[in-house]
């Protein structure tokens, strides 16, 4: 099994994974290498798979009714990627997930997701504690973008994902905060203005 994966799953579960779980989920798996800017999902198309990235990026975004991208999830390695509401209704995807490097990913199908939770104990565990984790995040976010001013919410993800900052294109992050890039870069601007004083 993929070791950032391996990782992830005991550090989540608070367990080790033994030899046969491991060789059990790796039958259920896919791995799979995209290139840069490909689209792994299309709103109204069919999610089919949950993507567990191993090296490169991704982003998925909504398009509004102006024609703009609304960025709703940034992923490094290490980081699930899907339209869950696809994929677990079989309706169609809301959101692209599009690759911002050459990415490669581990794959679960839907079928062998329900199989892995069914016979592997500590895989059920593991996406449980997963989706409460992103429920409970995406509802701190939903609160800081009504609440809090954008330079709050940007100094709060410089010190929550950092290397977000370093790899994901500036127009990614300002959408991802729910403003211009013109803005973010002003707030990058006074935020450096303070340190050099």
């Amino acid at each position: 099994m993929n070791l950032l994966l391996k990782n992830s799953i005991e550090k989540y579960t608070h367990q080790l994974l033994s030899a046969d779980c491991e060789a059990d989920f790796n039958k259920l798996i896919v791995e799979k290498k995209f290139d840069k800017k490909t689209k792994l999902v299309e709103e109204g198309q069919y999610c089919k798979f949950i993507y567990f990235i191993i090296e490169g990026s991704c982003y998925s975004y909504f398009t509004d009714p102006k024609g703009e991208q609304q960025v709703i999830q940034l992923a490094l390695e290490g980081y699930w990627i899907s339209d869950l509401s696809s994929f677990y209704s079989n309706g169609k995807a809301i959101y692209t997930i599009e690759t911002i490097e050459s990415t490669t990913v581990l794959m679960i199908s839907r079928d062998n997701f329900e199989k892995a939770c069914a016979t592997i104990p500590i895989f059920e565990r593991y996406f449980r504690v997963l989706i409460q984790n992103a429920y409970v995040a995406m509802q701190q976010r939903l609160a800081r973008s009504s609440s809090e001013d954008a330079e709050k919410r940007y100094i709060e993800l410089t010190k929550s994902h950092p290397d977000f900052l370093q790899r994901i294109p500036q127009y990614l992050i300002a959408s991802y905060l729910g403003i211009k890039p013109q803005s973010l870069s002003r707030i990058r601007k006074k935020i450096a203005a303070k340190k050099d004083q």
